[in-house]
């Protein structure tokens, strides 16, 4: 017999690998061959810290890991830095979930962006010590920003569209444990 609480979580990070390959095959449609002078948010990033602000127990850090390190690798980024520094912010808002249970949207989304710019800050500086050719300054915060600005939608779309709420005191968690 099949535990229900198992196959709903197995159901939810499939969900999410799914989600994560749309977003992938989106970006690299060619949809436009004329550059853009700005950068396009980071969905994948909105999308994993949302529901890792939500439920926890359905995006472990491995498939974190994994779904970045594809990113990484199709989208011809230096294969693990984004990766790493996506876990890294991941494991960081998991730390502090259940601080963030009772706190308002404001609160968690100005957490988000901290995170999301000290990612940006971080790959920029590993970048540069390392002495990788890195894009403009101003593109590189552009999409910070933008990213920033997308995640209530990925927030918005995982709790009204996917049913992903946050934990609240008395739910279970994923070992069977009162939350």
């Amino acid at each position: 017999m099949v535990d229900p609480i198992l196959s709903s979580r197995l159901a939810y990070r499939l969900l999410y690998v799914g989600l994560a390959t749309l977003i992938l095959f989106l970006q690299l449609v060619p949809l436009q061959t004329v550059p853009r002078g700005w950068a396009a948010p980071d969905f994948l990033v909105g999308l994993t810290f949302a529901w890792v602000l939500r439920r926890p127990d359905y995006v472990p850090a491995l498939l974190i890991a994994g779904v970045a390190l594809t990113a990484d690798l199709l989208l011809q980024r230096p294969p693990g830095l984004h990766a790493a520094l996506v876990l890294i912010g991941a494991e960081f808002l998991r730390s502090r979930m259940v601080l963030n249970r009772d706190l308002p949207f404001l609160v968690e989304w100005a957490l988000v962006a901290a995170v999301v710019l000290g990612l940006a800050l971080a790959e920029r500086l590993v970048l540069a010590g390392l002495f990788v050719p890195t894009p403009r300054l101003g593109l590189t915060f552009i999409q910070a920003l933008t990213t920033i600005a997308a995640y209530p939608l990925a927030v918005l779309a995982s709790t009204h569209l996917l049913g992903i709420r946050k934990l609240a005191r008395g739910d279970v968690d994923s070992k069977g444990r009162l939350v």
